[in-house]
């Protein structure tokens, strides 16, 4: 990696940050990434209560540091939290605090780019803020804000989404910015991490695949719904929410609804008030990419990599000898 990334996100087994899943990425989940070796992730809402983070944060950092010390020779990835910055969301100061206080190495804001204040409060420890966008106005409202680096959020990708080909969003955002970027978008294997490092991005963003793992905090039902699934029974709707994101058709076809036929929400329903949005979206109506298509077991974090990592030096070696 060159000097325009940060030393945090420097040396990972595999340039991967995971995404932040509501009701999905809890401990289990997020220190078997880290110990895979890449940023392990999760939204600060899901810790039910502030209290709930603060003994989050102290469990993992110590979990993460004791495995490092019996295993000096492995990597071990950083601890990244999702803050969301919305007028609804009022435990955001309390939260940002907790992160404070533990030193949290990667903020990952959302919807709004943050305050100056937690940005100063963030870079004052020597942490780092990535925040994500789905287009070029948003990217340079957050690159204003002094956020360090940039998601992409593309066509294709779980849960909140956009709509532009990762091909025109890396390129538009990298004529502005040379600075960190992730690109999310059904990325699910090793050979699509390092195709998004060829369009321009330094990292890929992986949610949905991390869902189909032992440690991901889903209903069995849900995980065997992303084996069964292709990317045509992802849908896109901002019916479950107010903001637009994909969706397992499947999910929504056992709540009674017809995943075809989706009414258009008001936005003005999104709601963080009790730590999610009002609608049950990440509950009963379950997230997900259309890197669904190429997701066909259920096995541990590390395995996942592994493959992953396999796949990625496969590729390249490919490449390498093809010219």
């Amino acid at each position: 990696m060159s000097d325009r990334i940060p030393a945090i996100l420097q040396n990972l087994r595999l340039p991967v940050i995971s995404a932040p899943m509501f009701t999905v990425s809890y401990p289990e989940l997020v220190k078997a990434q880290c110990k895979a070796g890449i940023v392990g992730s999760f939204p600060a809402l899901n810790a039910r209560e502030p209290e709930l983070l603060d003994d989050w944060l102290q469990q993992m950092k110590e979990e993460l540091a004791d495995f490092q010390a019996e295993n000096p020779h492995r990597t071990v990835g950083p601890i990244a939290v999702n803050q969301i910055s919305h007028d609804s969301n009022a435990r955001l100061e309390r939260d940002v605090a907790t992160c404070v206080k533990h030193q949290v190495p990667i903020i990952i804001s959302s919807l709004r780019a943050p305050v100056k204040e937690i940005v100063d409060e963030v870079h004052a420890y020597g942490g780092i803020i990535l925040h994500d966008v789905i287009n070029l106005r948003h990217a340079m409202k957050a690159l204003e804000a002094g956020v360090d680096g940039l998601i992409l959020v593309a066509a294709g990708a779980g849960g909140h989404a956009g709509t532009l080909s990762p091909f025109a969003l890396v390129g538009e955002v990298r004529k502005h910015f040379q600075g960190p970027v992730a690109l999310s978008g059904s990325i699910a294997q090793g050979s699509s991490i390092l195709a998004a490092r060829a369009m321009g991005a330094d990292f890929a963003y992986v949610g949905t695949r991390f869902i189909a793992s032992k440690e991901a905090n889903a209903v069995e039902d849900y995980k065997q719904c992303l084996v069964d699934s292709g990317a045509s029974e992802i849908v896109y709707s901002n019916y479950f929410s107010g903001v637009h994101g994909n969706y397992l058709k499947e999910s929504i076809r056992r709540s009674g609804l017809d995943p075809d036929q989706l009414p258009v929400a008001d936005k003005s329903i999104m709601s963080f008030k009790d730590g999610r949005s009002k609608a049950k979206a990440w509950k009963d109506i379950w997230g997900a990419g259309q890197g669904v298509a190429v997701i066909n077991d259920l096995p541990p974090v590390g395995d996942i990599v592994e493959r992953m990592k396999a796949e990625y030096e496969e590729t390249l070696a490919g490449l390498c000898n093809s010219g």
